[in-house]
Parts: C-alpha cells; structure tokens; sequence
C-alpha cells in the first residue's frame, strides 16, 4: 500500500504470475484494506503490477489429486469470502485501474469495486469454466444483476475473453482509457472522490442495500442514511457553500 495525498493505491505485485492470487496475497490484500481504514486514507485505488490487473486464483499450488470440491469451497470461505464481503462493506470508494486481463476471481474484484477504469486494450474474462470450476467472489450475484442472465451464462458457460469497449457497453465498466493510462485516470478519478463528503460512505452502501431490499426497506435505509448525513460537518460545509456560491471543502466527516 502507498499512500497519494488521501488516495491510498493498493497493488497486486506478482507480475511474473500476472498478479494471480495466493492465499498470501489474499491475506494481505484483506489486511492492507484494514491499514487504509486506519490512515488519512479517503479513497482507494486498485491496481496491478506489471500487464496485468489479476489472472484470478494462483494455481499453482492447487493439487487436482487431492484438492476436493468440498476443499476448494473451504478455501473460498476461509481466504475469498472475507475479502469480497470486506469490499462490499467497505467505508471508503474504491476505484479499479485495470491494465491487461482480469480474469476468474480477477474479475470479481473488478465488480467489487465502486468505479472501474480499463484501458482500451484490455479485457475481462469468466475463466472458471477453463479449469473445470464456477463463478466465485460474488461474480454470479452481481453479473447477472449488471448485464442480465443471457449475457452472465454467456460470458460464464464459454469463458471466452470480454473486450474492455464490450465490457463498457455491457455496464461493467465506467471509463476506457488509452492503454497504460489506466493508473492515472483511476488516480484522477479517487483523487475527486477523497475531496468528497463523507456521505460517499452511505452512498455506497445504500446502491449495495438496494440489490436486495424491497421498496419500503429501501426508504428506510435511506432515511437513517440521510439522518447520518446530516449530522456530520460536511453537510454543514455544503450547505454553507452553496449558500455562498463557492466549491465546498468537504473534511472527510
């Protein structure tokens, strides 16, 4: 983790591997996101090194003669599932800066970002299938939701690769970038979010909430949302700079 201002960059640093995922790697991913948290962090870019974001779990210590389904299902729960439902609640915006291929669990962080950056020569690929497995990291809960089923099964059943202008057309994607500028419009993009209220918080988690909720959960949401909004100082700084017709500077709180 570095530290740009209030941007804090996390990179995947296993280039050789085209940043492929141990379980170390997934422990000090979760951890590195604990550590922003703490610091003057007030958003978050995620990247990898080299020319690729993240080719997805690193196999290359996976046994297929002794590693089970009922294995791999414990991995997932033990080493997976605590990073992604981290990222689902997570207090600050998180941008993805994807570079290369982002592939299997790859794309699932992806999704699991609030903003995705991708250069234009890039892709993203469902890649369980390949190796005999099925979509993890919350990827058949939000795919299907962002593109529709015929689309998810699609990119699912035939792992084939997904161009990033593709991937922005189908709503997975916000911004394309020319190759190798991914980085910088992720940073430019975080940069704007940690000059942001702290309501960016609630925003997140209310677009999150409302995957699930009904209409009258959602309303609720909102309105103890709004209720914590409105007793921070931003909201005072806001409604003082309108007022005074002049940007807001926004604290954080």
């Amino acid at each position: 983790m570095q530290m740009d201002g209030a941007v804090a960059v996390l990179t995947l640093n296993a280039p050789a591997r085209m940043n492929a995922l141990s379980h170390e790697m997934l422990v000090a991913l979760a951890e590195a996101l604990d550590d922003m948290v703490l610091s003057d962090a007030r958003s978050v870019v995620i990247t990898g090194a080299g020319n690729a974001f993240c080719a997805g779990a690193d196999l290359q210590s996976v046994d297929p003669n002794t590693d089970s389904l009922a294995d791999l299902g414990a991995t997932f729960d033990l080493y997976y599932r605590p990073l992604v439902d981290r990222l689902r609640d997570y207090p600050l915006p998180t941008v993805a800066a994807v570079n290369g291929v982002a592939a299997g669990f790859g794309m699932s962080l992806v999704m699991m970002c609030d903003l995705t950056v991708m250069a234009d020569d890039s892709y993203m690929a469902a890649a369980f299938a390949r190796i005999g497995l099925v979509p993890d990291g919350g990827w058949s809960y939000l795919v299907p939701r962002l593109i529709g089923k015929s689309r998810a099964l699609e990119m699912a059943l035939l792992a084939e690769g997904l161009p990033a202008k593709t991937a922005q057309d189908w709503g997975l994607v916000n911004r394309l970038v020319p190759a190798n500028q991914a980085l910088a419009e992720g940073m430019a993009l975080a940069e704007r979010l940690a000059e942001g209220p702290a309501s960016l918080t609630g925003i997140r988690r209310l677009v999150w909430h409302g995957l699930d909720s009904t209409w009258d959960e959602q309303l609720d949401a909102e309105a103890e949302a709004q209720a914590e909004a409105g007793h921070t100082v931003d909201f005072g700084e806001g409604v003082t700079a309108f007022q005074a017709k002049r940007p807001p500077k926004f604290l954080g709180y």
